[in-house]
């Protein structure tokens, strides 16, 4: 588990915001949860709402910026990452959860 900070700014400079998390599972299970309460805002008259994965690295794509931080305990420092790193490991846990 390493602390990881997200960085994430939807529209112009004034909608950035971050948030921490204990692990980086976390944290990408915190943008598909942004991605799905943003989808709620788009769609407030459906009850029920899906999506595929292509829609979720599409909105990844369209944010201005997207970015975290992980804990690196070996430099003692934070490690910076980009929206291509999100996709690779959103990924891998939908693949690891779609293999239960």
């Amino acid at each position: 588990m390493a602390h990881t900070i997200l960085l994430i700014q939807p529209g112009p400079a004034e909608t950035r915001t971050y948030s921490d998390y204990d692990s980086v599972k976390d944290c990408m299970e915190g943008v598909c949860k942004i991605y799905e309460e943003h989808l709620k805002r788009c769609n407030p008259n459906s009850p029920s709402i899906t999506y595929d994965i292509g829609h979720l690295f599409q909105f990844i794509d369209d944010l201005k910026d997207l970015s975290c931080l992980v804990f690196d305990r070996k430099t003692m420092s934070y490690r910076p990452h980009n929206k291509d790193f999100f996709k690779e490991q959103i990924y891998k846990q939908l693949k690891e959860q779609a293999s239960r």
